[in-house]
């Protein structure tokens, strides 16, 4: 250890991603109020994060992202699953493939009713359009200035959706009897239709951009890149600051006011069972003192599994006949020159959401359309021109957990997700096949779709089903609820995201989604953070929203 610097803070914020760049934003915009917020990992500054074509050069190394790898998967034929996360300023909104998705209108009210007063739809709707800018206007549709923002940080675009295969797409979805949506953002999330973006002028929006670059000129805010947090300081029941390590110095931050986790579902747990915080007997067996006995400390792991069905494309119109040679190239000249052509969308412009079977209110099933084949995290691209949807479920049963492999803050902690383990996650995800199979075969297709490539044609018997998916499935990406909200024993912060029985300390990220959303975390994670801002100030919150929402009127008797 070299040194032992102190500094001296209103706020310290743990974690530069997409809940913390948004804290930091609005905390420091009283000059009065003295925030440092630190990140373990570098700068943005490559272009390799700022083209969205190039997202998956970031999900194959450790430069920008923790390379995190899952225990054993004991439903899953044993497999390890690669788990990327974000590590670099704008966290995983800096990595993702820049889908905006909000979820559904229900999964709020869920969040209400499971202990998180204060978290409905209606009072989170305000906070999604407060942190928006959505570039296709409020006179897109009829009444879409009542779902969408107009002069938020965060720059939304739809995407374009010009190649033909989107549009087969959708109206194959409609085809097959499903809903066509004009913004699943909106009042009507279920059906098929084009999906929204954080691109922006063929550049991608991270927090980073959005909200952490306005504020860097202020005098009262520090960023801190390269800051390895490796304990929250705990005084008579009160976090009042943290320690942490950069360029080989170790460093006291003190907090006059609160410390705030927004490392995310894996670091923010893990940071509060190395400082003592959790359940006693797992920090006891890592030979570390016990300052708090919270027994949901990394407890309740949910992420969404999605798999790929893949065809061929009987037309010569797919990414296929840009990646590689001198079309590979010309189109990355394009994106520098002046953020045009195909390095300028991450491609996953049109998607879909339904539901897997009568009796289920609103979509537990997703789809984003890519017109390519990609696999293993963009590590594996196609051989030929075809085309795929990534489709998972979206309210799986199954729960994991997260614990300390070591007391060495440097080493990863034990990821359980323990997929598969209900029943009911196998069945939702064979509809996923059998459904998305349905979607392909419909006319609007006939022109495209050549062979099934995976599963493929001999994958029809539900063992087959069953053996492909845990042959092939992947995280989406979405790991949350591991520092849940609520009121009861299990919860880990309160409604006001204030960690339970101590002072001075909040967690505000994904891990405290009591549960999964229907859709994407990155746009909620961006309202948590939105929302907490005000309730640490101490604002009046925004006035709750009387926005319908669509509900199928026959979700009670038909898949659709």
């Amino acid at each position: 250890m070299i040194g032992m610097a102190r500094q001296d803070y209103d706020f310290i914020i743990v974690g530069a991603g997409s809940a913390g760049c948004v804290l930091a934003n609005r905390l420091s915009a009283d000059p009065a109020i003295k925030v440092l917020l630190l990140e373990a990992g570098p700068g943005d500054r490559t272009w390799k994060i700022h083209m969205p074509a190039a997202l998956t050069y970031n999900l194959m190394n450790d430069r920008y992202n923790w390379y995190y790898n899952t225990e054993p998967q004991k439903h899953m034929d044993g497999r390890v699953l690669y788990w990327p996360r974000g590590r670099v300023l704008g966290g995983s909104s800096s990595l993702n493939a820049m889908c905006y998705v909000r979820g559904h209108a229900l999964d709020y009210d869920r969040w209400q009713s499971e202990g998180a007063e204060g978290w409905s739809y209606a009072e989170c709707l305000p906070y999604f359009r407060r942190a928006e800018t959505f570039n296709d206007g409020a006179e897109t549709y009829p009444g879409a200035h009542t779902y969408r923002g107009s002069d938020g940080p965060l720059q939304v675009t739809t995407g374009p959706a010009k190649n033909p295969l989107f549009t087969a797409f959708v109206e194959a979805g409609r085809e097959a009897g499903y809903p066509v949506t004009q913004d699943q953002n909106g009042e009507m999330q279920e059906g098929f239709g084009r999906m929204d973006m954080t691109i922006h002028r063929g550049r991608r929006q991270s927090t980073a951009v959005t909200f952490l670059k306005p504020a860097l000129g202020r005098p009262n805010l520090t960023v801190a890149t390269g800051a390895f947090t490796t304990r929250i300081v705990v005084e008579q029941g009160r976090a009042v600051g943290v320690e942490y390590q950069r360029g080989g110095e170790s460093t006291t931050a003190r907090a006059a006011r609160e410390v705030i986790l927004s490392g995310g579902a894996i670091n923010s747990p893990q940071l509060l069972l190395l400082s003592g915080i959790g359940p006693a007997d797992q920090i006891r067996a890592q030979g570390l003192p016990v300052v708090h006995d919270l027994p949901g400390v990394g407890e309740n792991l949910q992420d969404h599994l999605e798999l790929w069905v893949q065809r061929a494309c009987k037309e010569p119109i797919t990414l296929y006949s840009i990646m590689k040679g001198l079309p590979m190239v010309w189109a990355g000249l394009r994106w520098f020159l002046n953020r045009t052509g195909p390095c300028a969308t991450a491609h996953l412009e049109a998607g879909g959401f339904i539901r897997s079977r009568a009796g289920i209110q609103h979509p537990d099933i997703q789809y984003h359309f890519l017109p390519a084949v990609v696999t293993n995290h963009g590590r594996d691209p196609g051989t030929q021109h075809a085309f795929q949807v990534h489709v998972g479920t979206m309210r799986e049963k199954s729960r994991g957990w997260l614990r300390l492999k070591s007391a060495d803050p440097r080493v990863h902690p034990l990821i359980e997700p323990n997929y598969l383990a209900e029943e009911q996650d196998r069945v939702d995800l064979r509809a996923c096949v059998t459904l998305t199979r349905e979607i392909f075969e419909q006319p609007a297709f006939r022109r495209y779709a050549g062979p099934e490539l995976l599963p493929g044609k001999d994958c029809t018997s539900d063992a087959a089903i069953d053996a492909y998916v845990r042959k092939y499935a992947e995280t989406a990406y979405h790991p949350s609820g591991t520092c849940k909200m609520g009121v009861d024993e299990m919860a880990v912060v309160d409604p006001k995201c204030r960690v339970r029985g101590l002072e001075g300390l909040r967690v505000v990220d994904a891990s405290i989604m009591p549960s999964i959303v229907s859709g994407n975390l990155n746009a909620p994670t961006i309202m948590i953070g939105e929302k907490a801002a005000d309730i640490i100030l101490g604002n009046t919150p925004l006035p709750p929203s009387n926005a319908p929402v669509w509900i199928n009127p026959n979700w009670q008797t038909s898949q659709r």
